[in-house]
């Protein structure tokens, strides 16, 4: 009988944790292996629950999307922009998590909702799914301008302008303001990363696929280099300089990131940089110790990519950081539906993954309501 490789990687794994974290957190990461995979979103449990995805293949049975989808505008000093909104079917006027979808170039709400089936995902695992519209005259191919000076920082910009939009809804919707994400691809992708370092107490974690890291460029020509090539070492201390100040308030974001391995639009070192930036942020904001890399390798079957999984586990064995190295994969949003630009229906399922991630997070809860939405722009 041929061995599995996946069976032998979680023996590795789990005599890895019994010397390095003690056998309870070897034994919750056995247990995790035979626990069915049903979505339970949105209660913070294991780090393990974060891994449900990597054994199933796409989920076809999702719900239809069968809520109300609003067409609204947000207006204020940093701008304004109009944006898509959707209300599952299941609200009642009781809080509910925020997910603030960023389509990526030449995209818009529409085909980013259908893309990565977002709404239908928000039936099943009930939350308020928001998508702000980039405009031409903004940029001509409707990307998120990630690579702006003027759009990588807080209190301006396209920052403040989507920071504004998640304050419009907290305030006409029931929003659990613990529980308030943001996710992208591509160009979205980037501009996810730069709302979870200006905004930390805003988003409770984010979601980059296929994306940039914040900070990586300060212009076109220079966001062209990055995408090719990846952010230069010459570049990388000041890049992360910048982009750990607004994490100085002492919380550095939780973060899904997922990259395709033969993307030929956005070098897949992109992703490896983000991470890296993630984990030197935290090391110096929080003074804390090294997190625990749980990696995992899945092999490919008929219906989704192969993928390399990195989790980086706290000290308590929850997930702060998760990688995806999705194999043969291009600039796509994988797991989808590819009646939507960008997007690829073979897995696994980028949108299930986050939702999987973000379920485990939370903004701290000794934050003031207040604070954390009514301060994320200015008066």
């Amino acid at each position: 009988m041929k061995a599995n490789r996946h069976f032998f990687d979680a023996i590795r794994q789990a005599t890895k944790l019994v010397r390095s974290r003690g056998p309870i957190a070897a034994t919750r990461f056995i247990q995790q292996l035979f626990r069915e995979p049903q979505p339970k979103p949105w209660s913070r449990s294991s780090t393990a629950q974060t891994n449900r995805s990597q054994t199933t293949a796409q989920t076809d049975n999702l719900p239809e999307a069968s809520g109300q989808f609003l067409s609204k505008r947000f207006s204020g000093a940093v701008g304004s922009r109009d944006f898509k909104l959707y209300v599952p079917s299941s609200y009642n006027g009781s809080p509910l998590p925020l997910v603030i979808m960023l389509h990526g170039c030449t995209q818009d709400p529409d085909d980013f909702a259908l893309g990565t089936r977002a709404n239908r995902w928000a039936e099943l695992t009930p939350c308020l799914v928001a998508y702000p519209k980039q405009v031409q005259r903004a940029n001509a191919h409707r990307c998120w301008n990630w690579f702006n000076p003027l759009d990588q920082r807080a209190g301006a910009g396209e920052p403040a302008i989507i920071a504004g939009i998640t304050k419009k809804i907290a305030a006409e919707y029931a929003v659990d303001v613990q529980r308030v994400y943001v996710a992208g691809l591509s160009a979205g992708g980037a501009m996810a990363a730069i709302m979870g370092e200006t905004y930390p107490h805003v988003f409770a974690a984010v979601g980059v696929h296929s994306g940039l890291p914040a900070g990586a460029a300060k212009s076109i020509s220079a966001a062209l280099s990055v995408m090719k090539t990846g952010r230069s070492v010459t570049s990388s201390s000041t890049s992360f300089q910048q982009a750990g100040k607004p994490a100085s308030n002492g919380r550095v974001v939780p973060m899904i990131v997922i990259h395709g391995d033969a993307d030929r639009t956005v070098n897949p070192i992109n992703a490896t940089q983000i991470v890296e930036d993630a984990l030197e942020t935290r090391r110096v904001i929080n003074g804390t110790q090294p997190l625990e890399p749980q990696v995992q390798t899945i092999e490919a079957t008929t219906t989704q990519h192969g993928y390399r999984l990195t989790n980086y586990l706290d000290a308590g064995g929850l997930s702060t950081i998760q990688q995806w190295e999705i194999l043969d994969a291009g600039h796509t949003w994988v797991g989808g539906n590819p009646s939507g630009t960008y997007t690829a229906a073979r897995g696994p399922d980028a949108m299930r993954a986050m939702l999987d991630f973000f379920a485990q997070h939370a903004s701290p809860k000794e934050n003031p309501k207040a604070d954390v939405i009514d301060s994320a722009v200015p008066a």
